[in-house]
């Protein structure tokens, strides 16, 4: 019997397709561990999901499924007109200067290594921050 696809079936794919947040932090931590000094890197637990450093700054991170990155005002703007691209709100107040990538903008390892890139372009721009500077 051939049964019509329904929203609940395509809820199911959906679901069945989310990109696990431990399986893209791994994916982060290696990109990062191949690319960048490692004594410039940190990690930490923060919007309930994990965010990594840069020289103090906050560079990129994963909540929930999705990947967030610090592009800045300007490229972050830019990039909103991209696929798969939303403003970052996770509080109901935009953070300027970072968006957030659904699931498939970052199925593959090329499409992360570039979300990543365009991040550390920008973070490297800024001032080192120490831990404890506010």
């Amino acid at each position: 019997m051939n049964v019509p696809y329904s929203f609940t079936a395509h809820a199911r794919d959906i679901f069945e397709q989310s990109v696990d947040p431990a399986k893209l932090a791994e994916r982060i931590r290696e990109h990062l561990a191949a690319t960048e000094d490692l004594a410039q890197l940190r990690e930490q637990k923060m919007f309930g999901g994990i965010v990594f450093f840069l020289n103090g700054n906050m560079l990129v991170g994963v909540w929930k499924e999705f990947l967030i990155v610090r592009l800045g005002p300007d490229q972050g703007d830019k990039a909103l007109l991209e696929p798969h691209v939303r403003k970052m709100d996770i509080t109901g107040k935009p953070m300027k200067g970072w968006i957030m990538v659904e699931p498939e903008g970052v199925e593959n390892d090329d499409q992360l290594d570039v979300w990543i890139q365009r991040a550390v372009k920008f973070v490297g721009t800024l001032a080192k921050k120490s831990r404890n500077s506010k």
